[in-house]
């Protein structure tokens, strides 16, 4: 059974930094990401990292987020700066195998006060 776990979420102002690890139980997916999901909103993909190390982002995020991946330690990390209240949710981590978005961790909130 595969397991991913996040950690990291928490409160912080506006204009703060988080950080946020997934670390998953077996050897790394080619493509990993982390999705988020306000209340009353669907869920979004935020940023996606796959085995070459290459990089997508929600535009709402670009240039304050940023995803990376260690293999040797099968996590994950989203580095988020310069934050503001919209990107308060619940973060996921996600990765996929054949094609689809299969495995999810239970999800970390991180709250952003104004």
């Amino acid at each position: 059974q595969v397991q991913l776990v996040e950690s990291g979420g928490g409160e912080v102002q506006a204009g703060g930094s988080l950080r946020l690890s997934c670390a998953a139980s077996r050897s790394m997916f080619v493509s990993m990401g982390w999705y988020r999901q306000a209340p009353g909103k669907q869920r979004e993909l935020v940023a996606r990292v796959f085995s070459d190390r290459s990089t997508n982002y929600a535009d709402s995020v670009k240039g304050r987020f940023t995803i990376s991946r260690d293999n040797a330690k099968n996590t994950v990390y989203l580095q988020m700066n310069s934050l503001k209240p919209e990107d308060t949710a619940v973060y996921y981590c996600a990765a996929v195998e054949l094609g689809v978005w299969k495995y999810w961790g239970q999800g970390t909130q991180v709250t952003v006060s104004s």
